[in-house]
């Protein structure tokens, strides 16, 4: 089995997360992508505009209609800050021997890895997957590992990675990107503009049946 982890605050889930994900999925031969709604992202202090009910709820049926792709509420269940790692060391657990295991993260995201809680644990006990810019190909200058830990990596020309020493690999992957955020839809939707084509219709659907992100209801 090998598997895809695919976190981040989905407020709201959009086609951009779908249409990287399905090229994830393609590129790696996933056998399935979890969506992982954060509860608590710890660099994150402000308050999300919706809950995590609401967001769970809006991933799910983004991913209605995609066997490889399934929504986890595992971050919900645990107490405190929502830590990747404690994340990839459940999901770790859980696998049965021959598993693979592909964290997947945006490259904005990467840029800030060392700030992340145990991030080089999180590097050398799973295969890192930073999208980004569009087109395929092998990774550029500016994409490589951290200078803290660069010496433990050797770039594989064959399989366009970084090996690191202690295990895991790094993947540099363009793809792509639909220029779509969530601010963006948050935006628009306070101001009373469209969203259509943007998400997928049974979340636009969601959204204002529940008066999500207007400008008299944040939450």
């Amino acid at each position: 089995m090998k598997r895809g982890l695919f976190g981040g605050s989905f407020d709201p889930v959009h086609l951009g997360h779908l249409r990287c994900a399905e090229e994830i999925r393609e590129l790696f031969g996933l056998d399935q992508i979890l969506f992982i709604p954060a509860a608590r992202q710890p660099l994150k202090t402000e308050q999300q505009p919706v809950g995590f009910h609401h967001r769970a709820v809006m991933a799910r049926l983004a991913v209605e209609g995609n066997p490889a792709f399934v929504v986890s509420e595992r971050e919900n269940r645990r107490d405190g800050p929502s830590y990747s790692i404690d994340t990839v060391n459940e999901f770790l657990r859980e696998q049965s021997p021959g598993d693979r295991l592909y964290f997947i993260m945006g490259r904005d995201a990467f840029m800030d890895i060392t700030r992340w809680k145990d991030w080089r644990n999180l590097m050398s006990r799973c295969d890192i997957v930073v999208m980004t810019r569009p087109g395929t190909g092998a990774a550029d200058a500016g994409d490589s590992p951290p200078p803290e830990i660069a010496s433990e990596y050797s770039y594989d020309d064959e399989e366009q990675c970084f090996r690191g020493e202690r295990g895991g690999n790094l993947y540099f992957r363009r793809l792509t990107l639909l220029d779509i955020s969530a601010t963006d839809i948050r935006n628009r939707l306070a101001v009373g503009r469209s969203i259509r084509y943007l998400v997928p219709e049974t979340v636009a659907a969601y959204i204002k049946a529940n008066g999500l992100y207007t400008a008299s209801r944040r939450r």
